[in-house]
């Protein structure tokens, strides 16, 4: 008997991309909530708008023909209030595509990264939204929009005026830009979501959050007040402004939530006859998995902020070692005040040992931590979380290769961290809230921390963290920073030195840098930052204490053995 397939073949057709855009911000275009989550970054949508200026193809399209009701759909960061429609077409495949241009495009979308792009007619080039815009940068929404492109030459000096024949010229290439499609009339979902599983894993193959969220979406209906993988990061960003966690990592923290190994075949989940061992909350349901996984997670973020000094989820050194905490915090919710002491000592020892403890593999890691927490056992979870860590290595990271997407550099961003942030122009105390607000969504701490020198000093000091400035104010830069901090002015206020210190300067750095002599400043900084850190990681990792247990956790059944244990 052949399988079900489709009950007629796709349509070919193209769009311009006027019409296209026309239709997505009048909810004629929809996505399903069983597709993955959008996830492209700023350099995906500035080559994607490139590609079309240029006349390149972007890739095909393919669209779900299917009657709609009315709904508030959102797509990005756009809310349409869309009518129903007996045509209304839903991205099968595109979806980053789609999302990216309609939002680029949209006065409500482009003002969010990573949508927020602008057109450089000078340099003729797209770029991210600047600072601050000058004349001849142009947003994209300006652009795309005839009557709004008049008024902003209309209003613009001479000097811009020139410019004018370009921006029509791109605005033309984006209007007219056309887009094929292949349009399937289909009413069975399940074929659909099969399509859009084999289309996906002929190319980037989906992670195993996408596949999980694809496997147990539920209905078109209702999904959008159902928790889900990506709306648990959105709350968890919102309530602790950690970061949006990858869906990934949320998904292995719910599963080590509800059994120790994370890494486990996923298809059966919910189902105990499927599982291969007992599940530890067998009567759950998948909404109550979801959003007990979201308080383990909360309760894990925090610990990571309030205890261990961690304040972002761009200077977590190993996801690994979050999902383990999830795990924990999951079934000791309140953990008594020198286990937590202890718990900070385990993930600052498994950062500085990182995944070598375990061959190297993350996979590993995540497995073997979680195995070691045993619910109902507070107390002895944790002292073999610590005893993991015995053959860790304990020697100092070297500070002299300094990159935000490694693990020593955000060891060294944690260190300065510690030292209290402090804005250099206010000189007020900065938080976690101003932290998060300078990174938006990025993975990295990249967006806040920049480099002094660029040239005129040996390319191995170029890499040094002595060659680096963290600000954690998004009003701020490394720039503004040193000017602030060089001025003659400073010496004469006699400012606050801890203001300073956060930065690793001091008057004598200053003195040396203002003179010019780099590679005295980079020596005598590179010095500071090395003792901090050693201190730093010293205070955190407390190797030279006993790794006691709390005392209510011995089992002393008479006097004596008080005794025996003063002793």
């Amino acid at each position: 008997m052949p399988k079900v397939g489709l009950d007629t073949a796709p349509t070919a057709t193209t769009y311009e991309l006027d019409d296209l855009v026309t239709q997505a911000w009048s909810g004629g275009i929809r996505v399903p909530h069983f597709q993955r989550d959008f996830r492209w970054g700023r350099g995906d949508v500035l080559r994607l708008f490139d590609s079309i200026v240029r006349g390149y193809p972007i890739g095909s399209l393919l669209l779900w023909v299917r009657r709609s009701d009315a709904a508030l759909v959102t797509l990005g960061e756009i809310e349409i209030t869309a009518p129903a429609g007996e045509s209304v077409l839903w991205v099968v495949d595109g979806q980053q595509r789609v999302t990216s241009i309609a939002n680029a495009l949209h006065p409500q979308g482009n003002s969010h990264t990573p949508f927020a792009i602008y057109y450089d007619l000078r340099d003729r080039e797209f770029i991210n939204r600047p600072r601050i815009p000058q004349p001849h940068e142009v947003a994209l929404p300006i652009l795309y929009d005839l009557a709004s492109l008049l008024d902003y030459f209309g209003a613009a000096g001479p000097g811009v005026r020139e410019y004018l024949p370009e921006a029509q010229r791109v605005a033309k290439a984006i209007r007219q830009y056309r887009i094929p499609a292949y349009l399937v009339k289909q009413d069975d979902r399940a074929v659909l979501t099969d399509i859009f599983d084999r289309m996906n894993n002929f190319g980037k193959r989906l992670s195993r959050a996408e596949v999980f969220s694809a496997l147990f979406a539920g209905p078109e209906e209702g999904a959008a007040e159902r928790l889900t993988l990506s709306r648990i990061s959105e709350r968890i960003e919102a309530r602790t402004r950690f970061g949006q966690i990858d869906q990934d990592t949320v998904l292995h923290s719910i599963l080590a939530r509800r059994g120790p190994n994370p890494m486990r075949d996923i298809r059966g989940e919910f189902s105990v006859e499927n599982r291969r061992a007992a599940p530890e909350f067998p009567d759950e349901s998948q909404e109550a998995a979801y959003s007990e996984g979201e308080r383990a997670l909360v309760r894990a973020v925090s610990f990571l902020q309030e205890d261990a000094g961690v304040p972002h989820l761009s200077l977590l050194t190993y996801k690994a070692i979050l999902v383990a905490l999830a795990r924990f915090f999951a079934h000791f919710p309140e953990p008594d005040r020198q286990n937590r002491r202890l718990l900070r000592r385990f993930y600052w020892r498994a950062a500085v040992g990182g995944p070598t403890v375990f061959k190297g593999s993350f996979t590993q890691m995540s497995r073997i931590l979680c195995g070691l927490v045993r619910p109902h056992d507070e107390h002895g979870s944790v002292q073999e979380l610590l005893r993991s860590m015995d053959q860790s290595v304990r020697d100092v990271p070297s500070a002299r290769r300094f990159r935000t997407n490694e693990a020593v550099g955000k060891m060294i961003l944690c260190s300065w961290w510690s030292l209290g942030p402090r804005s250099i122009d206010t000189g007020e105390r900065l938080g976690i809230e101003d932290l998060s607000a300078a990174l938006v969504n990025e993975s990295t701490a990249g967006a806040v921390v920049h480099r002094i020198y660029r040239g005129q000093v040996p390319v191995e000091k170029r890499l040094w963290a002595a060659n680096r400035l963290f600000v954690p104010r998004a009003e701020e830069s490394g720039e503004s920073v040193l000017e602030e901090a060089t001025q003659t002015s400073l010496f004469a206020d006699a400012r606050d030195p801890e203001l300073l210190r956060f930065y690793s300067l001091s008057l004598d750095l200053i003195l040396l840098f203002n003179e010019g002599r780099r590679h005295e400043f980079l020596d005598m900084r590179q010095k500071i930052i090395e003792d901090d850190l050693r201190s730093f990681l010293a205070r955190m990792t407390e190797w030279e204490f006993e790794d006691t247990a709390p005392i209510d956790s011995f089992d002393l059944d008479d006097a004596g053995e008080l005794a025996d244990l003063d002793e």
